[in-house]
């Protein structure tokens, strides 16, 4: 189902007060809201001609873009048809104050099979391109992504001019193993291997080679206009590998990244890890003697065996005079420069004069004047055997969810679920498991230091905030770094890369309440312990702007017996559940409200 869009400026007031009654708070009278209604599903696809289950919304794989503008008040009613529970997460959004919808284990209680839930939530403040996904179990690598565009408001401009139209690309590692084989494997003290491809847009590779490529395969064309230019923004929303992401023959003009405007540049090719987004520019200048290829392949990796692994579509002129052929554009050449990937993620800057999603430029936030209040050094190694198990680390510790979520664990004052204990360097002592998180403090400034003691790049994510990426290099961070910091125009995003061997600096402007997930987006990572969450609480208890558990709250863990049960399930157009009906009553007043 298409988002329904609520944008009648003559009900604008009435709108307000009514989402003011009934949606806690989040919308206000001058901002739209749109809604959808989601099914999550499987169903049967081959994107690398193998059969298998993949997740669906509304039975579409890759799921819906999600088009919004800045401040938009979203509504996302989410039916779960698979046979495990669900949360969707919305990776990038800084939603204010409401951790309570950020869709992960320390901030909400799974939506059980069968079940169906509302997110309510504001893009406040907010452009760019993002993408949603479910966030348990490794279910990103079965699918259940898609995009979320954000645009400007129509009174702020923009640093370029119109595109002439906008493609969305997911590219990402593949196995044709369900996802939960995937994670039998990690539960058995396995490694997933090399993944059988890579997707884009949720199908497999061009036959540019019909050796590595078998017939039969579905690929992807973009459908262009000579002389145009289109705004492609791109996500890895893949598993555990780095791609480099180009088009044959073509620019790709920077110019946008996880919310940030960036200092626009030229690359032939880009280096997308797993879990960041990007949009370019790219402009159709050339001859169409015939296609060409748009192709993401793996990074770092031997070159000679992950050939196959190589995602391979179409971009396709309307005066094209015939198919794409012969070899692929050639990826970087690391050889004689290891460090071209580092110094192409050094070289993405903030344009610190363009608006963002406010009229002041996005260099009015001086970052590199204020005073550090907080320091963690995250140290990242070689998965390690704890208890009989292998695990991810972070600081020598694994994480484990609490059954009872962090944020009704606070709501309901209930002890021993969590410990505000997490190490702000690497222990000294035997790796150890724990629901163990960062106290952290409210309008201060953490500094963060993710160092990557392992062997593969890791890209790591911070929900409810972006951070100001300043350094990177290779070698063991010390106090010294510092002093190669960029405290001017880092750009601001919510994911970075960390290579093996090196580190990368963040710093944080801790101005956002809530429970906030600190992960690496490297799945098999993630699901073996990578993570924490940082708690960044008001001290003025009595404020009365921090938003309260919504009247639709799960309860899981120690609090299971509030939980009221869902008596009536659905399919996505029928009869709506209980857990949805506060939706429904919303979207039936502002039905009546429009026709007053």
């Amino acid at each position: 189902m298409a988002a329904r869009q609520l944008v009648n400026p003559a009900m604008a007031v009435v709108l307000g007060v009514i989402c003011v009654s009934l949606l806690v708070g989040i919308c206000t009278a001058a901002d739209a809201v749109v809604y959808f209604d989601w099914d999550i599903s499987y169903i049967t696809a081959a994107p690398l001609g193998v059969k298998q289950q993949v997740i669906a919304v509304n039975g579409k794989f890759p799921g819906p873009i999600m088009n919004l503008t800045t401040n938009y008040n979203v509504v996302v009613n989410v039916q779960n048809d698979i046979d495990e529970p669900v949360l969707i997460t919305w990776d990038g959004i800084q939603q204010r104050k409401n951790s309570w919808q950020d869709g992960v284990l320390g901030t909400n209680c799974p939506i059980p099979s069968g079940w169906n839930w509302t997110y309510t939530f504001q893009v406040k403040d907010q452009i760019g391109s993002f993408f949603y996904f479910p966030s348990l179990n490794l279910q990103r690598a079965a699918g259940g992504y898609g995009g979320i565009t954000i645009n400007n408001r129509a009174v702020i401009s923009v640093p370029f001019g119109q595109p002439d139209g906008d493609f969305t690309i997911f590219i990402g590692d593949w196995h044709n193993r369900n996802h939960s084989d995937l994670r039998k494997a990690l539960d058995d003290g396995k490694d997933l291997g090399m993944p059988d491809g890579v997707l884009i847009n949720g199908k497999g590779p061009y036959q540019y080679n019909s050796t590595l490529v078998p017939d039969g395969i579905d690929h992807e064309t973009f459908n262009v206009q000579p002389g145009k230019t289109y705004r492609i923004r791109v996500h890895n929303v893949g598993i555990s590998t780095s791609l480099n992401f180009r088009i044959q023959n073509h620019n790709m003009l920077l110019v946008e990244t996880e919310g940030s405007y960036t200092s626009q540049q030229n690359f032939t090719n880009l280096d997308i890890h797993v879990g960041q987004s990007y949009s370019f520019l790219v402009t159709m200048d050339q001859n169409a003697s015939s296609d060409y290829y748009v192709v993401a392949s793996a990074r770092f990796v031997n070159e000679t065996r992950w050939r196959r692994v190589t995602g391979v579509a179409i971009l396709h002129y309307s005066n094209s005079k015939g198919k794409a052929s012969g070899p692929l554009p050639d990826p970087p050449n690391d050889i004689f420069d290891k460090t071209f990937s580092m110094n192409q993620a050094r070289s993405i800057r903030w344009n610190t004069t363009a608006s963002g999603a406010r009229p002041n430029p996005q260099g009015s936030f001086r970052y590199g004047s204020i005073d550090v209040t907080q320091l963690y050094v995250l140290k990242s190694v070689p998965l390690v055997n704890i208890n009989g198990k292998r695990r991810a680390t972070l600081n020598g510790v694994s994480y484990i969810p609490p059954t009872t979520p962090i944020t009704l664990a606070d709501q309901f004052d209930l002890k021993g679920v969590y410990a505000l204990d997490f190490p702000t360097r690497d222990i000294d002592g035997p790796p150890r498991t724990a629901s163990s998180i960062i106290n952290g403090t409210y309008r201060g400034f953490m500094e963060i230091v993710f160092q990557n003691n392992a062997t593969s790049v890791q890209t790591y994510h911070l929900d409810g905030y972006a951070f100001f990426v300043v350094g990177m290099d290779y070698g063991d961070w010390t106090e010294a770094s510092r002093g190669t910091y960029n405290k001017w125009d880092g750009v601001a995003r919510s994911s970075i890369q960390v290579y093996p061997g090196a580190w990368t600096a963040i710093m944080v402007s801790q101005d956002n309440w809530g429970v906030w997930n600190l992960r690496t987006e490297n799945l098999d990572r993630w699901y073996l312990g990578q993570e924490t969450y940082i708690r960044v609480v008001d001290p003025d208890q009595t404020n009365k702007s921090v938003l309260a558990p919504p009247d639709n709250v799960l309860y899981c863990g120690r609090l299971e017996s509030k939980q009221k049960p869902q008596s009536i399930h659905h399919k996505a157009g029928s009869t709506r559940s209980a857990a949805g009906v506060g939706f429904w009553a919303v979207m039936g007043l502002v039905v009546a409200a429009i026709s007053l």
